[in-house]
Formats: structure tokens, C-alpha cells, sequence
């Protein structure tokens, strides 16, 4: 495996890249490569999918490094314990869904209703968020009223009844994670990289803005759990 100095090889797992150097998640979301529930694959073959050079993206992961040595952009939760973790992730990622999901409905519905009989591909829009809210919700719900507390009753027990449904619930997770991240790829599809129509009005291009954000911060969600928080339960 050849690495540079700065420890990108490409045949490192995206995961695992953005575990040691968070500022990449940034990178990787620009340049559309899947680092929370595809990043369990080597920077190499997440290249050739997206048909670049695999020595393109070693070549500007290694220039944001040396721009970003050091700084709280680099600083992780790999080393924080569960409940600091957990904290985070309710307080900032489900916080943000509860307040931001009920107001772009709002801004989702009212483009489809004004603009969908020009642009067609709006009622998809508002159909395929309208899943996604409703799961996200349910989701975060699910995981503040059962897994999160489990998590944390582990770590203070270490029963293994507990730690045997956690996993159960893990499985789920995951793949509830992997059923939102395959609706905003397909958002991202449809609505032309979330780039609106040079007709589109003020709320048009809001809402395509404000779906983009979600999208990020719902990368960034998932990354926070399957590839730091989930794994901790698993490998017991």
C-alpha cells in the first residue's frame, strides 16, 4: 500500500479516512462520494464509480490536509464515551431534524403546488420527502426512547440480555439509515444535484438549498453512528 505523508492510500476505507480527518467529510460531500453508509469501501473504488481519478482525490485530500493540520476542524469523537456522544447527536442532529423538518414541509409543498405543473419531477420531490420526514422522525424517536438508553444501561451493566437487543436494534438502524441515504440520492437525481431551474423563484431555490442542508447533515448523522457509535456494541 503506498500512502503520501499525510496517510491517504487508495486503498484506505472512505470511513476510515474521515474518522482520522473529519474536515474530508466536507470533500467527499461536494465531490458526491457516499462516507456514512458507503464508506465501508476503499477510496479507489468510491473513485471509479464516480469515474475520477483516484489520484485527483489523493491530491486535494492531501492539499486539505496541509490547509487543515491541526485545527478544531480535526477534532473527533473516535475518543469520546457514549453518553458524551449520544448527547451530541441528540442535541445537535435531532434537534435540527425536529426543528427543520415540520418548516421545509412546509417550503416542499407550497413549490410542488405552485410549480408542478411546470416541473413535473416537484410532485416526486414532494412525495419522496414526505417518506423521509416521516421516517427520520420515527427514527430519531426509536432511538431516544429505546437504543440510546440501552446504550448507556450497557455501559454502566454490561448485561449481556441488553447488549443482545442492542444488536438487534443496530441492524435496524443501519438499515433505516441505508433507506433514507437511497431517497436523498434520489432527491440529488431528480432535482439535478439540487440545482434549480434558472425560473425558479425565491422559495424554489430555498427549498432546494434547505434540502442540500439536510442531506449534509443527515451524512454527517450517520457517520456519527455506524461508523463510531454503533460499532462499540458490536465488537464486544
Amino acid at each position: 500500500m503506498t500512502e503520501n505523508k499525510q496517510g491517504f492510500a487508495k486503498d484506505k476505507l472512505i470511513r476510515d479516512i474521515v474518522l482520522e480527518f473529519p474536515k474530508s467529510a466536507d470533500y467527499f460531500r461536494r465531490r458526491k462520494i457516499d462516507f456514512c453508509c458507503g464508506g465501508n469501501r476503499p477510496l479507489e473504488e468510491a473513485a471509479a464509480e464516480r469515474n475520477i481519478a483516484v489520484e485527483e482525490l489523493l491530491a486535494d485530500l492531501a492539499r486539505l490536509a496541509a490547509e487543515y493540520p491541526s485545527a478544531e476542524e480535526r477534532e473527533s469523537w473516535i475518543d469520546a464515551d457514549s453518553k458524551d456522544l449520544i448527547g451530541h447527536i441528540v442535541n445537535k442532529h435531532h434537534a435540527f431534524l425536529r426543528e427543520e423538518l415540520p418548516e421545509l414541509q412546509k417550503s416542499v409543498m407550497k413549490v410542488s403546488r405552485v410549480h408542478g405543473d411546470h416541473d413535473p419531477h416537484l410532485i416526486e420531490v414532494a412525495q419522496l420527502y414526505g417518506q423521509l420526514r416521516e421516517e427520520l422522525l420515527e427514527h430519531t424517536a426509536k432511538e431516544e426512547a429505546d437504543v440510546f438508553p440501552k446504550m448507556i444501561n450497557w455501559e454502566l451493566g454490561q448485561e449481556q440480555e441488553v447488549l443482545f437487543k442492542l444488536r438487534t436494534a443496530i441492524h435496524d438502524l443501519e438499515a433505516e439509515h441505508e433507506g433514507a441515504g437511497r431517497i436523498l440520492k434520489r432527491l440529488r437525481e431528480i432535482t439535478g444535484d439540487f440545482q434549480p431551474p434558472a425560473h425558479a423563484c425565491t422559495t424554489y431555490r430555498t427549498t432546494y438549498a434547505r434540502l442540500e442542508e439536510l442531506e449534509g447533515m443527515t451524512f454527517s448523522h450517520v457517520h456519527l453512528e455506524n461508523n463510531i457509535l454503533f460499532p462499540r456494541y458490536m465488537t464486544q
